[in-house]
């Protein structure tokens, strides 16, 4: 009898990694989730206890022989940007890739394949043209110096030349779960404030969380996958295009628009970033396509309003 793949997913406990977590224990593999705490894994999931920074011989004995490392792992950027949280989100992300480098590095057999996440908000505002892997433009501010001090720490992981290791330049999310941003922005379009935010003319680059899971097991697949990839739809979306979508999709026709002004104000309020809401996100998936992965399930387009 074959041994059973395995894979240990860093954050699994999050809204991504419960996502793989539940799409790869229904194809019949292990799957250890690396948490600090066991609230919100998957049905299944096997909990590995760390803190996210300290390399232990309980959770690092557990690395060894496993298929697949993927760290979803750190802080969520939904907050205030004080000096404190600005640390932490940071922190979060740097020491916990650095760690699980060390562990890799110790392991007598590493997985064959480390995925370490990233994400696309790491490219420069922009409405003219998408960010490709080949020619995409590196922006500035807290949440691009963020994505760079997490792919330098992956990078940086001094492991074996048997590990392969991508990088995951994550677009939003959509995916249909409590608290995700399609159940936020749902929510406000079913109150009557699903309208465009800010002029409406900022990019939105997304992809349905199926296909995150799909473009994982491609990966794993092809033994050529290795680097820098953008997880995106080939279609993007502008703000006002993406709140009327939403807007059809809970059926309803009108939504109040929110100025900037008003956008600054329930940031605020609501203790986030507004840059989360006004940057123009256009990355396009260059080399998924290029290498012969098929987009099978857009969340918009599979309910048919558009």
């Amino acid at each position: 009898m074959s041994k059973k793949k395995s894979m240990m997913i860093a954050g699994a406990n999050g809204f991504m990694g419960r996502f793989i977590s539940r799409y790869f224990l229904g194809l019949g593999w292990e799957v250890l989730g690396l948490v600090r705490r066991d609230e919100g894994l998957a049905d299944g999931v096997e909990f590995v206890g760390w803190d996210g920074e300290t390399l232990e011989a309980e959770w690092a004995e557990r690395l060894e022989g496993v298929d697949v490392l993927i760290n979803l792992a750190g802080r969520s950027v939904n907050c205030r940007y004080s000096e404190e949280h600005k640390r932490q989100i940071i922190d979060s992300r740097v020491k916990s890739t650095q760690v699980l480098g060390e562990a890799v590095l110790g392991c007598s057999r590493p997985p064959r394949l480390w995925m370490n996440a990233s994400t696309a908000t790491i490219y420069a505002d922009e409405r003219g043209r998408a960010h490709t892997e080949s020619a995409g433009v590196i922006g500035d501010g807290f949440s691009v110096e963020v994505a760079q001090a997490w792919e330098d720490a992956f990078d940086g992981a001094a492991v074996s030349d048997s590990v392969r290791k991508i990088t995951l330049r994550t677009s939003i999310v959509m995916g249909e779960e409590r608290g995700a941003v399609l159940d936020v922005l749902s929510g406000l379009a079913r109150r009557y404030l699903g309208g465009k935010m800010g002029d409406g003319g900022q990019k939105v680059s997304w992809i349905d969380s199926h296909d995150v899971c799909r473009v994982v097991a491609w990966m794993i697949e092809n033994e050529d996958a290795r680097g820098v990839y953008n997880l995106a739809s080939p279609e993007v979306m502008t703000n006002a295009e993406m709140m009327r979508r939403i807007r059809e999709r809970v059926g309803v026709s009108y939504g109040l628009p929110a100025s900037e002004w008003m956008l600054k104000l329930g940031a605020f309020f609501m203790r986030t970033e507004v840059e989360l809401i006004l940057k123009s996100r256009w990355v396009y998936p260059e080399r998924l396509l290029d290498e012969g992965f098929i987009f099978e399930r857009e969340i918009f387009k599979s309910r048919g309003i558009c």
